[in-house]
């Protein structure tokens, strides 16, 4: 497919290429700011995770150190409880009578406490794991997440490299020709497709224009310009340019020739191309150098 003349008004639609004309600009701009998001959002999973790793570490500890503390109390609880329990079953082995039976029923308290200690160590051990578990799996999770991240800015890595290739391929592609002032130009471009990569690539600053045949002359950037005839299928114009209270007539052009014109305020010319010339009118754009100043 190649590409057609770019042009600001509701014309019939473009083929193929003209429909990604404004495409590979955008997509530039949207992947540079797709890459600052996932890098921040990336830093900020990591400093989440160094705090997460943090919070595990200290939680494990204080687990570990309430496990500790409590498996050894709790011990200490059951040997003494065991003591008394053979002491109570001694003595009531040795009574007889009513004073058995007490020492009996003490016995059986002694037992049912015994129980119920160990029940809860039993209790306080499952919960414990139960924490690690949690722990474990939010430190998974975070590591996934990270993982995504990594992955995400790698395939944004991939698409903007892809992306600058066609732009740096689009811009080798463009001519660069002696303008009508003598002075060799800077690179033209002759559809939208190359007026986009002319704009990422920045050397200069661009206004396009579309201007009809009217009485009154049109203003594009620092400049003026009057239609004075447009000639479609000889694809030639002639128009006057109104600049630093001067009005140059440029007679009889032809499309995708580079106008040059010389500004007070800028040492390189400006140059003027159309793209496209219809009927009573002219489409294209005014490349102005991004350096002003006063010529010498």
């Amino acid at each position: 497919m190649s590409d057609t003349p770019f042009s600001n008004s509701p014309a019939p639609p473009p083929s193929g290429s003209g429909i990604k004309i404004p495409i590979l600009f955008i997509a530039v701009i949207a992947l540079i700011g797709a890459s600052v998001y996932f890098y921040m959002q990336l830093g900020q999973i990591r400093s989440e995770m160094a705090d997460s790793k943090d919070q595990i570490l200290a939680e494990i500890a204080k687990v570990h150190e309430t496990s500790t503390v409590s498996s050894a109390t709790n011990k200490r609880t059951v040997d003494t409880l065991r003591t008394d329990l053979a002491a109570a079953r001694a003595q009531a082995n040795k009574l007889a009578g009513d004073a058995k039976v007490e020492a009996e029923k003490h016995a059986d308290e002694i037992a049912a406490k015994l129980t119920q200690v160990q029940e809860e160590q039993a209790q306080k051990v499952s919960a414990v794991t139960q924490d690690l578990s949690v722990v474990k799996t939010d430190a998974t999770q975070t590591k996934s997440q990270v993982g995504e991240v990594q992955t995400q800015v790698g395939v944004l890595k991939t698409d903007q490299a892809t992306t600058r290739s066609d732009l740096e391929k689009t811009i080798a592609d463009l001519k660069s020709t002696r303008g009508d002032l003598g002075v060799q130009s800077g690179l033209i471009a002759t559809n939208g497709k190359e007026l986009a990569a002319l704009k990422a690539l920045g050397e200069r600053n661009y206004v396009e224009f579309k201007i009809a045949k009217e009485k009154n002359a049109s203003k594009v950037g620092d400049i003026q310009i009057k239609l004075k005839n447009a000639d479609p299928k000889k694809n030639r114009y002639t128009i006057e340019l109104i600049a630093d209270d001067k009005t140059v007539e440029k007679k009889d052009r032809t499309v995708n020739e580079p106008v040059q014109f010389l500004l007070a305020r800028a040492v390189q010319p400006y140059e003027l191309v159309v793209n496209e010339v219809r009927k009573d009118m002219i489409v294209g754009y005014v490349a102005a150098p991004k350096v002003q100043q006063a010529r010498k």
